[in-house]
């Protein structure tokens, strides 16, 4: 039951009075966001936002335990020989085994580094093209021992791409559906446009990872982006909620821009707390978790950060921005036919 004496609470923040910079706080976070994913498209022969793991191209990457130093010019070397040996564009990457994740086979006493191999997909029967791989990185670094080895065919990459981009079209409408019968189509709209603001943010944000420092999705990023895709509509949902129930009893006695600043700040607490809560308990994940995980954990803190933003400062701005609209459109039409 909405509460008569609204405005008598005590108001945290005027999101409505300062919509001005939460907009241009979202401007700044997706500008160089977009960029990087513009360029990604139109530099990747595969058009991808960001650079995709053999979860998706297909390849093969091997990971080798180290219990020496490795230099940069030792990676160098490894990406070198490989190409020279006839492999196609080979990435070679140094991950510090400082927990020792990743090394399901490999004793973890004294391994200092795991040197992670990716090139094209490998139907190695023979063994005869591993051995080859294992003999260039033996002659760039000292007693290498190959710990994990992993393949994916290129059909089931492609497949595996296809359904992925399936998957969040249909979140993506089954949400404007959901919303569009719950509220109404205005509402879905600007819901809509705050899950594209979110995703764009994750999306753009891994977009520059891939640029500077040569991250590559898989499968789990898709999952993370599902994840903050419905985390982000729940809390969008729990103010236009609010803001539904305050309208329906409380329109006559107040504007529609004090209602959806006081519906805001009567949420803001269970907003807060919720997103809290769950960064904690994801930061713990990251800091203390497996290697393996840490870019799908990161993924997620970053949606649920941007979807708790989104759904305080950029969908109830843009609720409160869309009704002053149509409002002004309904008092021409009224003048207009006076």
């Amino acid at each position: 039951m909405a509460n008569p004496n609204l405005m008598n609470q005590k108001q945290i923040i005027d999101v409505v009075k300062f919509r001005w910079l939460w907009l241009a706080i979202s401007a700044i976070l997706l500008i160089p966001c977009i960029a990087a994913i513009i360029y990604l498209m139109s530099t990747q022969p595969n058009h991808a936002p960001v650079k995709l793991g053999i979860d998706f191209t297909g390849g093969t990457i091997l990971q080798y335990a180290v219990k020496n130093d490795v230099t940069v010019d030792d990676i160098g070397k490894i990406r070198d020989d490989m190409t020279k040996a006839g492999f196609t564009t080979p990435i070679v990457q140094n991950i510090n085994n400082n927990t020792g994740a990743g090394l399901e086979e490999a004793d973890n006493g004294g391994i200092k580094n795991i040197i992670s191999v990716k090139t094209g997909f490998i139907d190695d029967k023979t063994g005869e093209t591993t051995n080859k791989i294992s003999e260039i990185v033996s002659s760039a670094v000292e007693s290498p021992e190959l710990v994990q080895t992993t393949s994916v065919g290129p059909s089931l990459g492609s497949e595996l791409l296809k359904n992925s981009v399936v998957a969040l079209l249909l979140a993506f409408l089954g949400i404007v559906v959901y919303i569009s019968l719950r509220f109404k189509a205005d509402y879905a709209i600007i819901t809509l446009l705050s899950l594209i603001h979110d995703a764009l943010f994750v999306i753009g944000v891994f977009a520059i990872m891939s640029i500077f420092s040569n991250v590559y999705v898989d499968a789990l990023f898709i999952t993370a982006v599902l994840t903050v895709v419905g985390f982000s509509v729940h809390d969008t949902i729990v103010v236009f909620d609010r803001v539904r129930e305050n309208n329906r009893f409380l329109a006559k006695k107040y504007t529609f821009n004090e209602i959806v600043n006081a519906s805001v700040n009567q949420t803001l607490a269970r907003s807060l707390n919720t997103s809290l809560t769950t960064l904690l308990t994801l930061g713990a994940l990251y800091f203390f978790g497996g290697s393996t995980t840490k870019e799908f954990i990161f993924a997620m803190i970053l949606g649920i950060a941007v979807g708790t933003y989104s759904s305080i400062f950029f969908a109830s701005v843009l609720l409160a921005w869309d009704k002053e609209i149509r409002d002004k459109k309904a008092g021409r039409k009224a003048a207009a036919g006076a």
